[in-house]
């Protein structure tokens, strides 16, 4: 079974350049004997995405799609940080695409979604300095599914064809839907993998510490972002507060 550490992933990667898969996007699949989509939706933390999409420019010939999260609660795509991190995948050669919360909306039809994705799609394309023409659905009802619902100028990767002629797999939750080494193996031409670099770190550890780290990181990284603001925070609240 795969480990959810940098070296597991890394070891993924090359299993699959050994076995002939050429690493493609959401449009450049089709002339390829055998290609295989990297997904990542970038949910929680761009700083965990960063570390894997300089793991991927480290390896000859791997590239993936980065999809980004405009109304998330948890980053902030305007700020200056998360700007230059998102615009380093970019520089990297790793491809941008939007990452849509229908809940955002919640009350509209399925007609004007597509609409609000356009939208969204543009806001992060200015911000970001780079054209967006790809979008992964975050959490996705099943009447948004069944719909396959057509943006124009946009390819959604929830789209038939990345299901039906692709070979689909997911990390999702920390948990691979199916034994992932077994997939890369079964003789498939064509593969589209989803992975969330939230789950990996150097070392293998569960769920439950995975997310307890994040927790409480966010605590010591909010205490770094007021001391840039306030000057003397030490002498409000001293670091050994932080919990």
């Amino acid at each position: 079974m795969m480990e959810f550490t940098y070296r597991g992933y890394e070891r993924l990667l090359n299993k699959l350049i050994s076995l002939d898969y050429e690493f493609s996007d959401y449009r450049s699949w089709e002339d390829k004997k055998r290609s295989v989509i990297l997904r990542h939706d970038i949910d929680y933390d761009v700083t965990k995405a960063l570390r894997l999409a300089e793991l991927e420019a480290g390896i000859n010939g791997v590239s993936s799609t980065y999809f980004v999260l405009l109304t998330s609660d948890l980053y902030n795509v305007f700020s200056k940080e998360t700007n230059e991190m998102l615009r380093s995948i970019a520089d990297m050669g790793h491809g941008i695409g939007l990452h849509f919360d229908e809940k955002r909306y919640e009350g509209i039809g399925l007609g004007r979604l597509a609409d609000k994705i356009r939208q969204e799609a543009e806001i992060l394309s200015d911000v970001l300095g780079t054209g967006i023409d790809t979008v992964s659905m975050h959490r996705p009802r099943k009447e948004l599914l069944d719909a396959a619902l057509a943006i124009p100028g946009m390819i959604n990767s929830y789209s038939p064809v990345f299901f039906n002629e692709f070979k689909y797999v997911s990390d999702s939750r920390r948990r691979w839907r199916e034994d992932i080494d077994a997939v890369t193996e079964a003789g498939y031409d064509r593969l589209h993998i989803l992975t969330h670099a939230f789950w990996y770190n150097e070392e293998e550890i569960g769920i439950e510490d995975s997310v307890e780290s994040f927790v409480n990181d966010a605590n010591r990284c909010r205490y770094e972002k007021m001391s840039q603001n306030i000057t003397d925070i030490g002498a409000i609240m001293g670091r050994d507060k932080i919990r």
